[in-house]
């Protein structure tokens, strides 16, 4: 029987884990190994794929690979036996320095930059913790050679740190760009510790990561956050116990609310100073199934005890790695044929002894470890309020038969409050606020006889160019709130669990629903969150489509068009074209799924976390870095553009001012590119220029149609015309700050091709549309 046989609500015990290769070892990191139990929760509301529950946490698994996991039904799931813990002096508190090595190292000079590692799984608060450590005091960057984000930072009130937030991994095996990031940074980087951040309500499937990055031998001090959730849920864990066992200080930690931070911070500095590093390395029993795995690990350390040290690896890491069949570290211990084929044979063994295959084994280890920690320290009610709550606010938004209704009810209410009820006000009022401050400087420029051409380019040029991209910020500013929200409670984790069926239909997997998503916000950010994909393929094809997801920075053009022609249906418009951006991106994926992107999306392997508030802090920061950025961009590109554009506009070639924009200078240049333009409505050289300002930054056509139309632009084109500049502009190639961001993860080649494909692809929709109205009278 297999785990796709279960039915719902059904448990069994796991027998043996299919596959092969590296999906196959994330599935056992996971924590889905032999022995453990694991409960059919449901299907998703297309079928497919199915939502588990093991180790406490919840899994997302298609049901191809479910076929590949054998099982064997059980009555219930077995109930945790709680430790009944003898009373500690400070139960719940960490000791400084009482059951962990103190003193073990040799102090580093004073002076010396302390570096740090941040390590986590995903969804663990770790972004928090991140915030709270340096306030600030942080910027982003790339890890060397890969396009990874890197964000450093110094711990406040200590100057003499650097904490780099690696990113959130599961496990220490080469699955995604992400893990390896992360493993390269610790051993090639060599930080002076780690602070490993652990989801204390899912303990278990944290401590995986942990036990990996004890073996790398680093000093490293545990962080417990979300322990508030665990006391009031009238759970508790010995923290004393917990140190003893891992040979780590533990500090248990609420980041969200700032609460043991202080501590945790002590701890670190102390550690990373005095170089204290872990107690215990060996975690395999040599009484635990015969000790076949304690035999294996203990030969391949004293095989490969000269090649670890000068591959600079710690041993017992490199050890578990090779038994596991890691090739990178294969390739950087330099082993030869012969020392190679005794490692095998060592591991051949164990598989005979263990009954299990190398992967298996190891996990098995790693997890049958966890399993006695947690017997002895950790005491937690059946189900946590948490739970509880995310399985109700489940039955709703995952639910059968309501999952894509209120998927689309969600968005539709993201876009009416974004553009109607809140944005379009607070809009609304900076038009007036920006009309007046525009009429304030004329009136004050005429007044002093100021020269009419500076006259003209502060108010026609810069006030009225710029001020009409500074209407767009709260509109902007309100989608990215949502958008945060959205991501932080955990609710797009949940639409990729139920939309991967679609998904997969047009060759991706649930996981590229959350880039498309983003891509509603700003393509840039959009295109850098593919790196999560572990597909290449994937990857690829995501950043693709992406920008057919319609960015913030071309709301300023929808609302200003739709604004001037369609008043009545604003925002049932500018929902349209959202909805026809989805569209055509999946007739793209279609068109690239059976031509350069052939083959099946990867498998869809995700843990759904419960239900959580953002906190206010990491919400605010978070709105107020987008609209800086867009700040920034309003006052150097755009500005930048918005005078140059005016410039052109009132200058001929012979440098002269002419009041005739028909004889300046851009209506020449783009004179020759207008009759392109002229089968789809837009023949005409001001809107031409519109849209090649748009290349800078979308915020740019809207400034430059102003400055070209200086009257109204109702009066001087058609709706027609609206329409197909609506269209075009929803289609077109995104900015050259997306277009750098392609080249960036894809190379030069990729990002080329893709404004040529989609400046061709937005000519022919545009074509087909201008000619339907035409037919329909609009």
């Amino acid at each position: 029987m297999t785990l796709k046989d279960l039915k719902q609500g059904q448990s069994a015990v796991i027998d043996a884990v299919g596959g092969e290769g590296s999906l196959r070892q994330h599935f056992l990191d996971m924590g889905v190994i032999p022995g453990a139990e694991v409960t059919f929760v449901k299907l998703a509301p297309l079928g497919d794929p199915m939502q588990l529950q093991i180790h406490g946490y919840e899994l997302t698994l298609r049901l191809d690979d479910a076929a590949k996991i054998e099982v064997t039904p059980i009555a219930e799931a077995t109930k945790r036996e709680e430790y009944k813990r003898q009373k500690t002096e400070h139960p719940g508190l960490g000791e400084e320095g009482r059951y962990h090595a103190k003193g073990s190292g040799d102090p580093l000079p004073d002076g010396t930059v302390l570096t740090f590692a941040l390590v986590g799984n995903q969804n663990c608060g770790k972004t928090t913790l991140f915030n709270q450590l340096t306030g600030a005091n942080s910027h982003v960057g790339n890890f060397p050679g890969v396009t990874v984000d890197r964000k450093d930072g110094v711990i406040k009130g200590y100057p003499n740190t650097l904490i780099t937030d690696l990113p959130g991994i599961y496990s220490m095996s080469p699955y995604t760009g992400e893990e390896i990031v992360s493993r390269n940074f610790v051993l090639q980087e060599k930080p002076k510790a780690i602070i490993n951040i652990v989801d204390a309500t899912n303990i278990e499937r944290n401590l995986y990561l942990t036990m990996q990055l004890l073996e790398m031998n680093v000093p490293m001090v545990v962080a417990l956050n979300f322990m508030d959730e665990i006391t009031s849920n009238g759970g508790s864990i010995d923290i004393n116990t917990l140190e003893a066992l891992l040979g780590v200080p533990v500090v248990p930690i609420s980041a969200a609310k700032n609460q043991g931070v202080d501590e945790l911070v002590r701890h670190a500095v102390h550690i990373a100073h005095y170089q204290e590093k872990p107690a215990r390395q060996d975690f395999c029993d040599s009484t635990e199934q015969g000790g076949a795995v304690h035999r294996c690990l203990h030969a391949v350390s004293h095989l490969i005890e000269g090649k670890s040290k000068a591959a600079q690896i710690p041993i017992r890491f490199a050890a578990s790695k090779l038994a596991e069949g890691d090739p990178l570290v294969r390739e950087a211990l330099k082993l030869d044929e012969e020392e190679f084929e005794t490692v095998e044979h060592i591991v051949r063994r164990m598989e005979k002894e263990r009954g299990l295959d190398r992967n298996a084994a190891i996990a098995d280890m790693r997890f049958s470890f966890i399993g006695k920690v947690c017997s002895r320290t950790v005491t937690k009610p059946r189900e946590s309020r948490e739970h509880k709550r995310s399985d109700r606010i489940d039955r709703l938004l995952t639910g059968k038969y309501t999952a894509i209704p209120m998927f689309v009810l969600i968005m539709a209410a993201v876009f009416y409050l974004t553009f109607e009820l809140i944005g379009g006000n607070l809009q609304t009022l900076m038009e007036k606020g920006l009309d007046s401050l525009n009429g304030i400087v004329r009136t004050a420029l005429e007044g002093y006889g100021v020269n009419a051409v500076i006259t003209g380019l502060l108010t026609d040029g810069v006030l009225t160019g710029v001020g009409s991209v500074l209407t767009f910020l709260p509109i902007i500013v309100i989608l990215f709130f949502f958008l945060s929200i959205l991501e932080d409670t955990g609710y797009l984790a949940r639409v990729a669990f139920f939309m991967d069926k679609l998904l997969r239909r047009i060759g991706l997997s649930g996981r590229s629903i959350v880039p498309m998503l983003i891509g509603f916000g700003c393509t840039v950010p959009a295109v850098m969150s593919t790196r999560t994909l572990p597909s290449e393929r994937d990857r690829k094809m995501t950043i693709l489509l992406t920008p057919f997801m319609s960015c913030t920075a071309k709301l300023p053009i929808y609302a200003f068009f739709v604004t001037a022609f369609f008043e009545k249906q604003k925002w049932l418009i500018i929902t349209g074209l959202y909805l026809l951006g989805i569209v055509v991106g999946i007739l793209v994926a279609l068109v690239l799924k059976k031509t350069r992107f052939k083959g099946e999306a990867v498998p869809f392997v995700m843990e759904l976390p419960n239900y959580r508030l953002p906190g206010a802090k990491n919400v605010l920061r978070l709105l107020w870095e987008k609209a800086k950025d867009f700040l920034q961009r309003a006052f150097t590109v755009i500005f930048i553009a918005t005078i140059v554009l005016w410039f052109l506009q009132h200058f001929d070639f012979h440098l002269s001012m002419t009041d005739d924009s028909q004889g300046s200078i851009l209506s020449v240049i783009a004179g020759f590119i207008a009759p392109i333009f002229t089968p789809i409505g837009l023949g005409d050289w001001r809107l031409v220029t519109s849209l090649m300002s748009g290349f800078i930054a979308k915020e740019s056509v809207v400034a430059a149609t102003k400055v070209l139309y200086p009257g109204s632009v109702s009066a001087a084109i058609s709706s027609l015309t609206a329409v197909s500049m609506l269209v075009f502009s929803l289609l077109y190639t995104p900015c050259v700050a997306a277009i750098a961001s392609v080249k960036r993860e894809m190379g030069h080649k990729w990002a080329i091709g893709m404004v040529l494909w989609q400046c061709a692809v937005a000519y022919l929709i545009t074509m087909a549309v201008y000619y339907i109205c035409m037919l329909c009278g609009v």
